[in-house]
């Protein structure tokens, strides 16, 4: 399937979207927007939406869906010490009250990464002390010490993505593991009840009905109160193909379902992704 249907269509970059640009451009930072070339960027960075991704631009998987650079054979550079201070000028310089943070998968370092979260957080936290703060985060391998760290730094919202049904898992992301990323979930309000959980679910990978209202229980039973529901775009020819481009209508039937089970927050449309207007859906 090559041909986007017109609910699909982007928007074309305004003056804010390329002030927005430069400025990540001139603190050396990265964007999961950028690296995942979302279908949203113009319209996110015409806001000032931004979803920083630190611990660099490759990452230790591979996953079928995924733009993103993935080698489990190179070595990867040490966290970069000054990145948490370089994201908190970002906030600054964009104004930011929301900010999301996300990463590349780091299997080689022996936290995952948490580390570099909580310096992250503590750099904007310096900044601006009612700032409120969304993680998406790795699985950690399942290192329940990782994720204790990050959920004690208090995040605003703490976000893990399923991406798929469990069926697919093998074929569109075979070094995770889909009861693993519900454990997180399920242990991170375990470690704090209060602490909202947020997860994704990309469509149109070959799922049917019935498997996506599964994973949508699956989440809910691991406490999970915020979901996002959008439709995967394959980033090249050498990525898994789109099978179904999951009309608009199917979409806002998944987000009634959703809240009949008892999600709190849900945005559900083809071009909605994981960090999607994140700082609205936290207020819904």
């Amino acid at each position: 399937m090559n041909r986007l249907p017109s609910w699909l269509k982007q928007d074309i970059p305004d003056d804010f979207a390329r002030a927005t640009a430069d400025n990540i451009r001139k603190l050396k930072l990265d964007t999961v927007c950028q690296e995942a070339r979302c279908p949203n960027i113009n319209d996110c960075f015409s806001r000032k939406h931004v979803t920083f991704m630190i611990l660099g631009k490759s990452c230790t998987r591979n996953c079928k869906f995924c733009n993103i650079s993935g080698d489990t054979l190179r070595l990867f550079p040490e966290p970069s010490l000054d990145e948490p201070k370089r994201i908190a000028e970002a906030v600054k310089v964009l104004g930011l009250k929301y900010v999301v943070i996300t990463s590349v998968t780091r299997d080689d370092l022996s936290d995952g990464g948490s580390g570099q979260f909580i310096k992250t957080i503590e750099a904007i936290r310096g900044l601006d002390g009612g700032i409120r703060i969304e993680v998406l985060i790795p699985d950690f391998l399942g290192k329940l010490e990782s994720l204790n760290s990050i959920v004690k730094a208090a995040p605003f919202v703490l976000a893990h993505n399923l991406e798929t049904i469990r069926r697919l898992y093998s074929i569109i992301r075979p070094q995770a593991d889909y009861a693993r990323s519900l454990m997180l979930l399920k242990k991170a309000k375990e470690i704090n009840c209060n602490l909202t959980t947020k997860s994704s679910l990309m469509l149109g990978l070959g799922e049917t009905e019935e498997e996506v209202v599964a994973s949508l229980k699956d989440l809910r039973n691991c406490g999970c109160a915020s979901l996002t529901l959008g439709q995967y775009l394959a980033p090249s020819a050498q990525h898994y193909p789109v099978i179904e481009f999951v009309p608009p209508e199917q979409f806002r039937k998944y987000a009634d379902i959703a809240k009949g089970l008892g999600f709190q927050n849900v945005l559900s449309a083809p071009k909605v992704r994981s960090s999607y207007r994140a700082g609205e859906l936290s207020y819904a």
